[in-house]
């Protein structure tokens, strides 16, 4: 396929930090603790040395995620609690947004003041070079929406609430009349029946559905398939595209005006490609340099494209999307025992090299480190996973705060209960992270031996991230040339499965890395002597040894070398 635009030179790599637990500093939690029983991180709390500690990794992005004002049970002076019903933890859902133009008043030191503080902390990243992001979540906004900051933009405002479907709709109404049941309860606060998020047209959605959430209408009736080609194209004058277009354009642009530089947007799949391109062209013409990433799935049924959806939105306009296919190619190599030699899948297809962010955790992911995930082994292949999805190609990449210092995700918290991932729903703490963040030194004060190690790994490697043969240059399998190299096997294997080598090299710089990477949790690779195929040669423009001398690799260990052209 042809890509609407160049590769980019600097390759950009995503920390992503969850404000409410990277900068609280309460070391216990209480099982559904409210925010005074276990606390909270601000945005003061995300001070300008904890911003170093990013930029010190490699980072040139920064995701500030759930900081838009959600439903919550916390309440505020003029900003009530959310019904319980509704809720998923007594934080909420960070992705059931109550006002798309505020943010949330428990990330404020002073509630009153919290856009302001907001601004200071949006002041202290652009100081430090890092572009931010936050969140755009346009299938859905929570059943409670009201904006207090923009009331003449609310959603519903002008809707014909007796039809499931109109052009200029926010929302998809139900037939007939009733109370919305929620499985938690009735939620009598509807006076008109609206779809879930998850496309649930009904009065009772169940605990699987986004029942929290109603669906947002782009002008295309979901229910009579993906064919969207009515829709408006990417030039079309405000005056001339359904209503939700409009106020989801004016929502764009609030954040750009305070200094908001991209945003990473939520099941991005679910919202036609001609909302895309219309949307982004306007984000772009604010901002050129506007960072779009999407979260999207092509497997997903309510995709609204009948193509492959991450080509669709690529061709959008996005800069990146999610790459949940490596996340499961690699998840799938150490959980079932595949090869790793079956890594090389990645390197067939050019859009998962150069454009699919990728990620080993995020916060819908489950932790490396969990003990019910990766087979309890994701804690000592850290290095090993991260290295390869990150060292292969020039692809965008990602960082949830805590992965670098080994946080497990164990326990139940609250709605979230023990499934190895850190809740986004209850109010708490990372106790890996906080030893990292020390009370707001943020130092790694209280960090073990191996914490520290696996920080200043990532610190090491994120650095070398940003040398030309990874972030402009091509990359070449070694799997294959060595499969049946006796030396290229972990100690006492029959034959090469745990161990996965591969060359990037930048042509015009002449710059050229060899990695060798060891997925096996137990087991060292012994006196390795990697052959160098004249395949490699002629793709480097150099003659390479046929054999190089490489040492031993002890368990999900990482060595990278410089080779000499």
């Amino acid at each position: 396929m042809v890509y609407p635009f160049p590769i980019p030179v600097v390759r950009v790599s995503i920390y992503q930090l969850f404000v409410r637990h990277f900068s609280n500093h309460k070391k216990s939690s209480v099982y559904d603790g409210s925010i005074a029983e276990n606390g909270c991180g601000t945005f003061d709390g995300v001070t300008t040395r904890a911003l170093e500690g990013i930029v010190e990794m490699g980072y040139t992005h920064v995701w500030l995620t759930g900081v838009l004002e959600q439903i919550s049970a916390t309440s505020y002076l003029g900003i009530p609690g959310d019904n319980e019903v509704l809720l998923k933890g007594k934080a909420g859902s960070p992705y059931a947004i109550r006002d798309y133009f505020d943010v949330s008043a428990d990330y404020a030191t002073d509630p009153e003041y919290r856009l302001e503080e907001f601004a200071d902390l949006l002041e202290r990243c652009h100081q430090l070079g890092l572009t931010v992001l936050i969140d755009f979540v346009p299938n859905h906004v929570a059943r409670s929406y009201c904006s207090d900051v923009k009331p003449e933009l609310n959603f519903g405002n002008e809707d014909e609430c007796d039809r499931f479907f109109a052009w200029n709709n926010n929302f998809f109404y139900l037939e007939g009349e009733g109370t919305i049941e929620l499985p938690t309860g009735a939620y009598p606060h509807e006076t008109h029946g609206r779809v879930t998020g998850n496309n649930a047209a009904t009065w009772s959605p169940g605990l699987s559905d986004w029942y929290e959430t109603v669906k947002l209408n782009y002008g295309h009736d979901y229910t009579k398939g993906r064919d969207t080609s009515e829709l408006p194209d990417a030039n079309a004058e405000l005056d001339d595209v359904p209503d939700t277009w409009v106020k989801m354009d004016a929502i764009l642009a609030h954040w750009q005006e305070l200094g908001v530089g991209g945003f990473r947007c939520d099941m991005a799949h679910m919202v036609p490609m001609e909302f895309w391109a219309w949307a982004i062209r306007r984000a772009r013409l604010r901002d050129p340099s506007c960072y779009i990433l999407g979260e999207a799935y092509d497997g997903d049924p309510a995709k609204m494209t009948s193509s492959n959806v991450l080509d669709a939105l690529i061709e959008a306009g996005f800069d990146s999307v999610y790459d949940g296919d490596s996340y499961e190619l690699i998840k799938s190599v150490v959980e079932q025992g595949r090869p790793a030699t079956d890594l090389d899948e990645l390197l067939w297809s050019p859009n998962r090299l150069d454009f699919m962010l990728r990620y080993a955790e995020n916060h819908d992911e489950v932790r490396l480190g969990s003990s019910h995930h990766w087979r309890g082994q994701g804690g000592i292949l850290n290095r090993a996973v991260t290295a390869f999805l990150t060292g292969v190609g020039r692809a965008p990449f990602m960082l949830y705060n805590g992965q670098e210092v080994g946080e497990v995700g164990d326990g139940a918290e609250g709605f979230a209960q023990d499934d190895g991932r850190s809740s986004i729903f209850d109010y708490g703490h990372l106790p890996a992270l906080s030893k990292w963040t020390n009370e707001g030194a943020f130092d790694g004060g209280g960090l073990s031996e191996d914490q520290r190690s696996l920080r200043e790994w990532y610190a090491e490697w994120g650095q070398l991230m940003r040398e030309p043969a990874f972030t402009s240059g091509g990359v070449y399998g070694l799997n294959t040339a060595n499969f049946a190299n006796e030396t290229f096997r972990a100690e006492n294997e029959e034959i090469a499965h745990h161990v996965y080598a591969f060359i990037r090299h930048e042509r015009a710089s002449g710059e050229a890395f060899l990695v060798v990477i060891n997925f096996h949790p137990e087991k060292q690779v012994e006196s390795l002597e990697l052959i160098l195929p004249e395949g490699a040669s002629a793709w480097c423009g150099a003659d390479l040894a046929p054999k190089l001398l490489l040492g031993s690799i002890g368990p999900g260990g990482v060595a990278v070398f410089s080779l000499d052209l």
